[in-house]
């Protein structure tokens, strides 16, 4: 079964989302959730809970921050509110959390993420026997090790197949840090005003930047885009697919979700060509914000040449 797992950025755009075709809906509160499009508090996310179930879909609350010693004070009573919420997964990054809910015997299914790490089998195997019931694999890894890691896999792995990639997130208010370095008075964190970087003596380079109260954060130059390759992915049974619409135009973002969702109908019912991938593509492109670019990413790329 195809799982299309889409962010969300507002009650409004979820009605918009689950009527696109998406399965799944990614959210959270980033007291304790990482780069979310919108920060839900409490009353908020139980509406959107009530709304995704009554159409006979999922939410995942990602809860995959990397807690401090102020936060994860805090962890034990928003799993208990989860768990009222009867979310059908939690998506964690620190095992500290892990433990919190092992304490707790809450019936909460988790997900494990730990970003950039996550490049093996052996690891995500290792966290199913801690109890996950699924893994999100690290964004750098390409189809030649997808290959090869796909059949060792003892529990569903996630794959990004649209979005902004991190590549970096740092706990230091580094935005913060720099327009006090040039005196200059701004607002530091709004990820809407499009801030980019340039590594030194590459001036093509353009990486997103910015920051909240997690820290700052950092983007790969281009968007990933992999609706092309998603027989690929069908094929080694990776089939919990995540599209990101933390760089997206609300309305934009919805439009490319049902792009992938045509994709998704097509290869359930055998009308998968190369010619309907090209075009799907095509509509992705046209929905994409004009100041972002779109690649597959380390998809494509010898694993030698990964560095």
């Amino acid at each position: 079964m195809i799982n299309l797992i889409a962010t969300a950025a507002s009650y409004q755009q979820v009605k918009a989302l689950l009527a696109a075709g998406a399965d799944t809906i990614y959210l959270g509160e980033d007291q304790f959730g990482l780069r979310l499009p919108h920060s839900f508090k409490p009353e908020a996310l139980a509406q959107v809970v009530k709304l995704v179930h009554r159409a006979g879909k999922k939410v995942t609350v990602a809860v995959n921050a990397l807690m401090h010693n102020d936060r994860i004070n805090l962890v034990g009573d928003y799993l208990k509110f989860l768990s009222k919420l009867k979310v059908d997964h939690i998506m964690v990054g620190d095992p500290g959390v892990v433990y919190i809910l092992h304490q707790l015997k809450l019936p909460l299914a988790y997900i494990y993420d730990s970003e950039v790490l996550m490049t093996s089998a052996r690891q995500i195997n290792f966290w199913a026997q801690q109890g996950a019931s699924g893994a999100v694999l690290a964004r750098e890894i390409p189809y030649a090790e997808l290959v090869q890691l796909a059949p060792e896999l003892r529990i569903p792995a996630e794959v990004q197949v649209y979005g902004a990639t991190c590549i970096h997130q740092s706990g230091r208010p580094l935005v913060h840090n720099y327009f006090d370095f040039v005196k200059q008075h701004q607002n530091r964190s709004d990820r809407k005003r499009g801030l980019f970087i340039s590594a030194p003596h590459k001036p093509q380079t353009h990486y997103s930047i910015y920051e909240d109260i997690n820290g700052t954060h950092i983007f790969a130059n281009n968007d990933l885009n992999l609706i092309t390759k998603l027989a690929q992915l069908q094929a080694l049974g990776l089939n919990d697919w995540k599209l990101d619409g933390l760089f997206a135009d609300e309305a934009g973002f919805v439009k490319i979700v049902s792009q992938f969702a045509q994709a998704k109908k097509a290869l359930l019912t055998d009308q998968w060509s190369s010619e309907l991938a090209a075009t799907l593509s095509e509509q992705v492109n046209a929905h994409q914000p004009a100041n972002r670019g779109l690649d597959t990413g380390f998809y494509t790329i010898e694993p030698s040449e990964v560095r």
